[in-house]
């Protein structure tokens, strides 16, 4: 059985980020997919890189330690889903910081010759679930960083046979037919991933 692992971030469980978590797990599990369902708050995760992981970072021998129990998840996942809403243009702070203290060399990637080379081959399938409080225009005049960051950064150390961003635009303002109407995508989505 292929086995998903669902990043979740956001803190407040009426949110429609929990509506859209809630989506992609049930979706996954309903179409026979393993989920590992990782809600990074509820979990307690520290987003926080130390001075001490910092200084260890490229030792692949060691710096694995702080997060050990996380990096076995990412490296026994054959897909990534990463649930969260943009926030000030940018992940949440927490989601951020799995990113700084989990994908770190050796894991999700090596440094050859000062090059980024794909570690993360496992990862076979990577999907974003999100929401923006502004508009698709807002996001594309300030770079819109988590678009980048996924199809970019997160891409390339995975190098995935399949990419999905299913992104939400102007959230403060859409109706509830709309977020229904994203619901349904994003099940429908999900259901074929």
């Amino acid at each position: 059985m292929a086995r998903a692992l669902v990043l979740f971030a956001h803190p407040c469980e009426e949110s429609f980020s929990a509506a859209l978590h809630t989506c992609v797990t049930q979706s996954l599990s309903a179409c026979g997919w393993e989920v590992d369902d990782c809600d990074l708050n509820a979990e307690g995760f520290s987003p926080v890189l130390t001075a001490a992981e910092r200084r260890g970072y490229h030792d692949e021998t060691s710096n694995k330690e702080p997060v050990a129990s996380y990096v076995e998840r990412l490296r026994a996942a054959d897909a990534l889903v990463m649930v969260f809403p943009v926030w000030n243009f940018g992940y949440p702070a927490i989601l951020k910081g799995f990113l700084d203290r989990v994908f770190l060399p050796g894991v999700s990637f090596k440094l050859e010759a000062g090059k980024v080379v794909p570690n993360l081959r496992n990862i076979r399938k990577l999907a974003a679930v999100t929401t923006y409080g502004g508009t698709r225009m807002r996001a594309v005049m300030a770079g819109d960083p988590p678009r980048r960051s996924v199809k970019r950064a997160v891409w390339h150390v995975c190098r995935p046979e399949k990419l999905r961003y299913l992104a939400l635009y102007d959230l403060n303002r859409v109706t509830e037919q709309r977020r229904a109407q994203f619901l349904a995508q994003v099940r429908t989505e999900m259901e074929a991933f």
